[in-house]
C-alpha cells in the first residue's frame, strides 16, 4: 500500500499540539507494515528550514495556479535512511517564512496554497499514492482538489480526511473559491457554509473516509454541544465518519529512558517514582515529602481544559494531604488564579508558566495522579503518556477520555473518572483516588502497574488505519 500523509506540523521537525504528535507517530507505525510504502509531505516552515539539525536536499522547483497568479513551489526532501518513510518539505518563503505558522490574516490562502502544492509535489516525486491521508482544516482542501484539478493526475487515489479538533475548520470569505483557488464554480458550493466558505464541510463532503481521534468523539461531533457548527454535515454523512483512538510513541514516552533522573519499569514503579517525586519536589520548590500524593497537569491553562473547575475546588482540594504541579501557559485569568493558589500554600502548590518537554517528563515521571478535567477532548495525549508513566489518570469522562480510561473498580479499570461537568464532581473522583492511593496502596500499585503494561502504542490504530485503506482501495 503506497501512502501519502499530508499535515501542516509534524514532530520532531515542527510541534504545536497534538496533531504535530500524530503526523510524526502514524506515519512511522505505518511505513513499518511490510507491506507498505509512506511519505510525508509538510509545508517548509521557517522554523524547519533555518534549523541546522534538520539536513535536507533540494530536489526541483515549479509553480503551482491560484486563480489569476503563479506561485513558487521548492521541493526538499529530508536526508534519512528510511527508505520506506520519506518526509518531503514544500517550500515558498512568502507563505512560511513567519514567525508563526498560524494565526495570520491570509492563513486561509497559505494552506490553500500549500493544499495545491503537496498534491503538485507528491507528482513530482513520481510516487502514485493509493491514499492520501490529510488532517484538519490546513489540509482539509486536498479532497475537492483530488476530485477537481488533481483528477486526471491521480484518477484511483483515495482520500482520508481526519478531523483532529472540530473547533478549527478554516473559515474563509464565501468569495474564496473565485479568489483564490480557481475552480469551478460548482465547487463554491462544495465550500459554501451559511454566508462563508468553509474548508472542513468541504473535506467532510468530498473525501473517501472521514475519521476522527476516538470512537467517542465520533459520535458526540453528531451533536450540537461537541460539534461547534458542523453537526448536521456530520449527520449528513455520517456513513463515512468513524473514529480511531491516537495511541503514542513508546520510545519518546518511556519512563526507563536516561532522560528520566531515576528510570524505572512497571516492576519497579513504587520505589522510583517516589525517588523522582523528591528530585521534583526539590526541583520545583515543593516541601520534600515522598508519601504526600502528588497531583499533576501538563496543560494549555484554559477553560476548555478544565481549569475552571481546578480554579473553583483549588482551596478546598489544598485542604487534602496533597501537592500540586501544575506546567503550561494560557489565558491570563488562570495564571493569575494559580500563582495566587500558590502563594496561599507555599510548598505544596508549583506553577511553572512556560513550555519545556523536559521537566513535562519529569514531572509524569513523579506524579501519582494526573488530573485532565476537560471539558471535551477529542482524544487526548496526555492521559495515554500519564498511563505509560504509571501517573494514574482523574479525568472527565468524555471524547477519548472516556475511551482510554475505564473507571476503577478494584481489579478492573484504568483511572478515576467523573460524568457530570461541574467542579464538585471533579473533587469527588480526586478524593476516590485519593481513598485508593492512602487506606489501599497494594490496590493503588497494581492499579499503576497496570496501566504501565497496556499498549498504548501506535501499532493498534495503524492496523485499524490500515484496514480503512484496504476497504477503500479493494487492494
Amino acid at each position: 500500500m503506497k501512502i501519502a500523509f499530508v499535515a501542516s506540523e509534524a514532530a520532531p521537525f515542527l510541534k504545536t499540539g497534538g496533531l504535530g504528535d500524530v503526523a510524526q507517530a502514524l506515519p512511522a507505525a505505518l511505513a513499518k507494515i511490510p507491506e507498505n510504502e509512506v511519505i510525508l509531505v509538510l509545508p517548509y516552515h521557517s522554523a524547519i528550514k533555518y534549523n541546522p539539525e534538520i539536513k535536507t536536499e533540494f530536489l526541483t522547483s515549479f509553480a503551482v495556479t491560484l486563480a489569476w497568479r503563479q506561485c513558487h513551489v521548492g521541493l526538499f526532501r529530508l536526508k534519512s535512511r528510511k527508505k520506506k518513510l520519506q518526509v518531503y518539505f514544500v517550500d515558498n518563503e512568502q507563505y512560511f517564512d513567519r514567525a508563526r505558522i498560524y494565526g495570520d490574516s491570509d492563513d486561509g490562502e497559505r494552506y490553500a496554497y500549500f493544499c495545491k502544492a503537496a498534491l503538485a509535489c507528491i507528482a513530482a516525486t513520481g510516487f502514485h499514492p493509493d491514499v492520501i491521508h490529510c488532517n484538519d482544516w490546513q489540509t482539509a482542501l486536498i479532497p475537492l482538489l483530488l476530485k477537481s484539478e488533481y483528477a486526471g493526475t491521480f484518477p484511483d487515489t483515495k482520500s482520508v480526511f481526519t478531523i483532529h479538533n472540530v473547533e478549527y475548520q478554516g473559515w474563509v470569505d464565501e468569495c474564496f473559491n473565485m479568489d483564490v483557488l480557481g475552480l469551478p464554480g460548482n465547487f463554491s458550493e462544495v465550500l459554501r457554509f451559511g454566508d462563508a466558505a468553509n474548508f472542513l464541510k468541504a473535506a467532510i463532503v468530498m473525501a473517501d473516509a472521514v475519521t476522527t481521534v476516538s470512537e467517542t468523539y465520533a459520535e458526540e461531533l453528531r451533536y450540537p454541544y461537541y460539534a461547534h457548527g458542523m453537526d448536521g454535515v456530520l449527520r449528513q454523512y455520517g456513513y463515512k465518519l468513524s473514529g480511531i483512538t491516537n495511541g503514542i510513541d513508546e520510545t519518546v514516552c518511556d519512563p526507563s529512558a536516561k532522560t528520566v533522573p531515576n528510570p524505572y519499569t512497571a516492576e519497579n514503579a513504587d520505589a522510583q517514582k517516589k525517588k523522582n517525586k523528591l528530585a521534583l519536589q526539590k526541583a520545583v520548590g515543593l516541601n520534600e515529602d515522598g508519601d504526600s500524593a502528588l497531583l499533576a497537569m501538563v496543560s494549555r491553562l484554559a477553560a476548555h481544559k478544565g481549569i475552571d473547575l481546578l480554579s473553583y475546588i483549588g482551596d478546598k482540594l489544598l485542604q487534602r494531604r496533597v501537592q500540586l504541579v501544575i506546567l503550561g501557559t494560557g489565558e491570563k485569568q488562570y495564571e493569575d488564579y494559580l500563582r495566587m493558589l500558590q502563594s496561599r500554600y507555599p510548598g505544596r502548590v508549583s506553577i511553572i508558566t512556560r513550555f519545556d518537554g523536559g521537566l513535562a517528563d519529569q514531572i509524569y515521571a513523579a506524579a501519582d495522579l494526573y488530573l485532565m478535567p476537560s471539558k471535551s477532548e477529542p482524544c487526548g495525549l496526555s492521559q495515554l503518556i500519564a498511563m505509560r508513566y504509571g501517573a494514574v489518570p482523574v479525568v472527565h469522562a468524555v471524547g477519548g477520555l472516556k475511551d482510554t480510561v475505564p473507571p476503577y473498580e478494584g481489579e478492573t479499570g484504568r483511572g478515576f473518572t467523573f460524568q457530570s461537568y461541574n467542579g464538585d464532581d471533579f473533587l469527588a473522583a480526586i478524593d476516590r483516588a485519593l481513598a485508593v492511593y492512602y487506606d489501599m496502596p497494594e490496590a493503588f500499585s497494581a492499579l499503576r502497574k497496570r496501566d504501565m503494561e497496556l499498549d498504548l502504542s501506535w501499532r493498534e490504530p495503524a492496523k485499524r488505519y490500515l484496514e480503512l485503506y484496504h476497504n477503500l482501495t479493494g487492494k
